[in-house]
């Protein structure tokens, strides 16, 4: 009976092991199910079809080239107004925006988001009219001097409270280039200088009014924007998550990578990178996408601007995928510009496979030639077409 019952006993024992081992089985082989899942899901990216809530098409001849990149991979972008002469009222505005779409690529239903250039004598009255038509979303303010085509930009901050009373009543944004211009200043401390003196008053005199800090650049302006009220965001370019001003000055000065604001130390890099891949519906994409003609940049007074329209989403790609955070990167492209601006979410979506291609040399524009961001570098993202 003590045999049988040992027996019996190391049956069920043995019975339960093979179970276990069985079960163990099932589980190694959806762990590997699951990681072959990721892994593929890693490899082929789909998402919600971005926007682009900052960006420079140029006019005339330009747009030839400007427009049909800005709607490779954007349902809408944000178009900046510092032509010469600049974007100044609705009716520069409207005008401005039929020469656009006149470029526009045949079967596209990509948009142009017309803004306003803001000068020490804009009205509130520009400003309700600009509202009224449905096409103008927001009013740029521009420093005088701080970049290019910005000389009739603002002198005096402090004499608009009336035009941003009148923005904060309408819900309209207000977008500023978030530097100070005083030649005593080191250009690398423009934006935290900007910021001290000028932001924080802003929006503690105009709680309600929505503000977008123009493509930050250093861990005072990241700062700034998350711990704001929910009306003040931000937008972050590519140049400034992929590289810093190591990468601008280091074993010779390449002009291409010179842009406003400056490209900064790499700790505020890291910052502008912990930032876009957090999450937060505070920071979102505006590439900031400026051509300039290769003389223009490779020159004894070269001009600001990264042209990056080329291959934009796939530069933000590369950016996220090295931070690890591609779960992050449709939320940052795709969803936080448009819920910010209270515009609907695209209902698009476009797909990017881990392929790797070069970025080309150079790239036709007016009859001369752009050397666009990361020209002669391998990218590791593709657009599927």
């Amino acid at each position: 009976m003590i045999t049988r019952g040992f027996r019996h006993r190391a049956s069920e024992k043995y019975n339960a092991v093979a179970q276990l081992r069985r079960y163990d089985n099932k589980l190694v082989s959806a762990r590997c199910t699951l990681q072959s899942t990721i892994s593929q899901r890693m490899n082929r990216l789909t998402m919600t079809l971005p926007d682009d809530w900052h960006t420079h098409l140029r006019d005339a001849d330009a747009l030839a080239t400007t427009v049909p990149a800005a709607t490779r991979c954007f349902g809408r972008c944000i178009i900046m107004p510092n032509l010469v002469p600049p974007v100044t009222s609705v009716a520069l505005a409207l005008n401005y925006r039929q020469r656009i779409l006149r470029h526009q690529p045949v079967n596209s239903d990509w948009q142009p988001l017309m803004v306003l250039y803001l000068t020490d004598n804009t009205s509130a009255a520009e400003i309700r009219a600009a509202h009224a038509t449905g096409l103008i979303q927001a009013v740029k303010y521009y420093p005088a001097g701080a970049t290019t085509h910005s000389a009739a930009g603002v002198t005096n901050l402090e004499r608009l409270d009336s035009v941003f009373a009148t923005l904060q009543e309408l819900g309209m944004v207000l977008q500023m280039h978030g530097e100070v211009t005083d030649p005593d200043i080191d250009i690398f401390d423009r934006e935290a200088v900007f910021i001290d003196r000028h932001l924080t008053r802003i929006t503690e005199r105009f709680p309600a009014l929505k503000i977008v800090l123009e493509h930050i650049t250093t861990h005072q302006g990241v700062d700034f924007v998350r711990h704001s009220h929910s009306k003040v965001a931000a937008t972050i370019t590519p140049q400034h998550l992929l590289y810093n001003r190591n990468d601008m000055l280091v074993g010779g000065i390449r002009p291409h990578l010179y842009c406003l604001p400056i490209l900064k130390r790499n700790r505020h890099q890291e910052a502008l990178i912990d930032a876009a891949t957090s999450g937060s519906h505070k920071f979102f994409l505006g590439t900031d996408s400026a051509p300039h003609a290769r003389e223009d940049k490779e020159s004894c007074c070269g001009c600001a601007g990264c042209y990056s329209h080329h291959a934009a989403i796939e530069l933000y790609a590369e950016a996220f995928d090295r931070a690890e955070s591609l779960h992050q990167l449709e939320g940052f492209a795709s969803h936080h510009g448009a819920d910010f601006y209270g515009l609907s979410r695209n209902p698009r979506q476009i797909h990017l496979t881990r392929k790797s291609w070069q970025v080309p040399e150079k790239i036709h524009y007016r009859g001369t030639e752009i050397v666009p961001l990361a020209a002669g570098e391998t990218l590791h993202w593709t657009l599927e077409s």
